[in-house]
Formats: structure tokens, C-alpha cells, sequence
């Protein structure tokens, strides 16, 4: 079961549809012209139910089958960019400064789309097919919302699927794995009140430079000598500032960045390090330190089961030898954690060949794996509401 002739010759139309997208990027919510492109398409294609709003401006778009089923899968892109300054030089490149389509999620919605088209065609299943198109997956909590407006259960959603392409695996190529895949993604920042004063007399100062410095060192403890051996944790300070002056120790110094883990019980644990290294510090100099810890999304959690059912497919579609079953967990975060804690489902990442990294200016989205994408939305609906 190589890639399916109907997605062979929807390539090049996708593509078009992929590049519009992606010389017109939307951040976060506002994605009010890319929702109304994808309704529209939908539209086109003869989709029974199409409800816009969903999670803000999310769409879904139901696609029903020859069959009498009742049972509903979902299959779900993101549709929001990054705020950068694309570098690509590509005809389709970005006309809008400071945005630009980073994460390849240009790339996803036009393969959803073609799917749905071709599954609007052929309605080869016996059931329903939600397609869902997301807001907000780059910090906004798109897929958090669209499951608090009651998505599941307004499309009775049983199960539910998700894709992503990775740079530096071959076009043509899958990767996923059972259990976590992807981290949970907490945010912090910090702010150490000390007593500012000349920096000719440090002793009659409480230097929140120095003491913001020494827990920035201490929090590389908590995966050094917090953590077992074994388990992911990854602190990082990424913003530090402090300070206007050569020659002024300032009242007070900020800091922020993430905590990055792959289970529930060392979230926790990392969170309650974090907070002692850094108030025990701070106390420790005569400082105070103010902080905000938020829990951002989930770890992103395949499920057994509906993982076998994607690798399954995967193989059919570019041979077993071409799909890893048992990738690596990312560090990265991925807020379809918020669909798989909702419903059982499968994240799986597609081959973009040796393309720039993700969420960097030189990134583009690979065409040609748009065909093995398609193919992969519809053999899965296909396989899991078989007529």
C-alpha cells in the first residue's frame, strides 16, 4: 500500500494551497483568514457540517461515510505561525514582516485539507471524520480550548490523531512511539528583590545580580542531582535582566525560561527543587525572590494501542523499514497533549527531508511529502471505521 494515486495527483494543488497559507502567516488566536480559507475549502469539498469558533477561531469540519456508523475519529493540524523574519528567499515566502510559517504548520493543514477532500470524494468508511483544524498550538493553548468548548463530545470524538513533520527524517519516512513523546513545557520567571547601591561599595548591598546568578547555577542541580539518572529534566534560563548602569548595583534582577520533563511525578518534583533552590538561595543573602511558575501544556502521551494502529499504517504507506516505532522522546512541547488526555489517540512525525530546523527563519515546509501525508489521514480513517 504505497502512497495512494488520488494523493499523487493532489500534490501539486496542495501545495498551492500551502503556499498561500504560508505567504500569509497568523499568530497565536488571530487566525481569522487562514480559519476562513480552510472553511472555505471545506465548503468546496462538499463537507457535511463545518462549525467555525470552535477554541476561539478553531475549525472542525465533519466528513460522514457510506456506512451507517456512529463512531468519529479525529484528525487534527495546527494552523498558527511564529513571530520571526523569514529568510527563505521562496516566491512564496512571507509578506508579512515578523511573521512567517517557522513550525511547517502551513504544511499540516494543507495535507488535512487534502485528505478531506479526498475523503469527502470517496467516503470509502463507515462513520464520521472530524477534521480538525487548530489555533494558538505555538504558546496559546489552542487544543486546551477547543477540548474546553466541548469538541469531543459535540462531535462524539472516540479517538483522535495528530501529525507533525521533523527535519533531517527523509520525505517518505514516519516516527513515533508508544507512551510520552513529547515534554511538558512549564514557564517560569523569577524576580530577586535585593538592595541596590554603588558598585564601589558591594558590601552595603544585597546584589540580586550575584545571588540571581548563583541560582541560575544551582537549578542545573535539580537534573544533575535531583532527578534519577534516567529520567528527562531540562531547566533553562533564557531571559536574565537586570540592571542600567555601569556603575549601579540595581534593587532587583529578573529571570525566566522553562522546565522541561516527560512524567507527571518529575514535573512535580522538579517544580518543588525549583522553588527551594531559589528561595534558599535568595534567603540565604538576605534577598527575596518572587515567583511565577506556570504549567504550560502537558507531556503529549500516545496511547498503546491507537500507536500500533498509526505505525500500522505508517508501514503500509512507506514500507516497516521506513518507520521508526520507537523514536526518541522530544524535549519540545505539544499542546495535542491537551487531545490525547481527552481522548485516545497518536501523535506520529513525517519525513521533511534536510530542511532548516523548526522555528528557524530558513525553514520551509517540504513539499513533496505532502502526497505521503495525504496518504496517511486517509488510510488511517479508512482502517479505523472500515465499511
Amino acid at each position: 500500500m504505497p502512497i495512494l494515486n488520488r494523493a499523487a495527483e493532489l500534490q501539486d494543488e496542495v501545495a498551492e494551497w500551502r503556499r498561500h497559507i504560508h505567504a500569509r502567516p497568523e499568530l497565536l488566536f488571530a487566525v481569522e483568514n487562514t480559519a476562513a480559507f480552510v472553511a472555505e475549502k471545506l465548503k468546496e469539498f462538499g463537507v457535511d457540517e463545518i462549525v467555525t469558533g470552535i477554541g476561539r477561531t478553531g475549525v472542525v469540519g465533519l466528513i460522514k461515510g457510506k456506512g451507517e456508523g456512529r463512531r468519529t475519529i479525529g484528525l487534527r493540524a495546527d494552523m498558527d505561525a511564529l513571530p520571526l523574519t523569514e529568510i527563505t528567499g521562496k516566491p512564496w515566502a512571507s509578506k508579512t514582516p515578523g511573521k512567517m510559517h517557522a513550525c511547517g504548520h502551513d504544511g499540516h493543514t494543507a495535507m488535512l485539507l487534502g485528505a478531506a477532500k479526498y475523503l469527502a470524494e470517496t467516503r470509502n468508511f463507515n462513520g464520521n471524520i472530524a477534521v480538525i483544524f487548530q489555533p494558538a498550538e505555538e504558546g496559546g493553548g489552542g487544543g486546551n480550548l477547543m477540548v474546553k468548548d466541548g469538541m469531543m463530545e459535540r462531535f462524539e470524538i472516540e479517538e483522535v490523531y495528530g501529525m507533525h513533520n521533523l527535519p533531517g527524517l527523509p520525505v517518505g519516512q514516519f516516527a513515533t512511539r508508544k507512551g510520552a513523546i513529547m515534554a511538558a513545557t512549564d514557564e517560569f520567571t523569577v524576580t530577586i528583590k535585593g538592595r541596590g547601591g554603588h558598585a564601589a561599595q558591594p558590601h552595603r548591598t544585597i546584589d540580586p545580580i550575584a545571588i540571581g546568578a548563583q541560582i541560575v547555577t544551582n537549578l542545573q542541580m535539580i537534573a544533575s542531582r535531583t532527578a534519577d539518572p534516567i529520567s528527562s529534566v531540562v531547566v533553562s534560563v533564557t531571559k536574565f535582566n537586570a540592571g542600567f548602569a555601569h556603575n549601579v548595583i540595581p534593587n532587583d534582577a529578573t529571570f525566566a525560561g522553562t522546565v522541561r520533563t516527560l512524567d507527571d511525578g518529575m514535573r512535580t518534583l522538579a517544580e518543588t527543587r525549583f522553588r527551594q533552590i531559589v528561595e534558599g538561595v535568595a534567603a540565604a543573602h538576605g534577598a527575596e525572590a518572587e515567583i511565577s511558575f506556570h504549567r504550560n501544556y502537558p507531556v503529549t502521551v500516545n496511547h498503546p494501542d491507537e500507536t500500533e494502529h498509526a505505525v500500522a499504517i505508517a508501514g503500509a504507506i512507506a514500507g516497516e523499514a521506513n518507520v521508526n516505532a520507537e523514536i526518541d522522546p522530544m524535549m519540545g512541547g505539544e499542546d495535542f497533549s491537551y487531545m490525547l488526555n481527552a481522548r485516545p489517540g497518536a501523535f506520529i512525525f513525517i519525513g521533511n527531508g534536510d530542511s532548516a530546523g523548526l522555528h528557524n527563519p530558513a525553514y520551509d515546509f517540504n513539499d513533496e511529502a505532502i502526497a505521503h501525508g495525504i496518504s496517511y489521514w486517509v488510510r488511517l480513517a479508512e482502517q479505523r471505521l472500515g465499511l
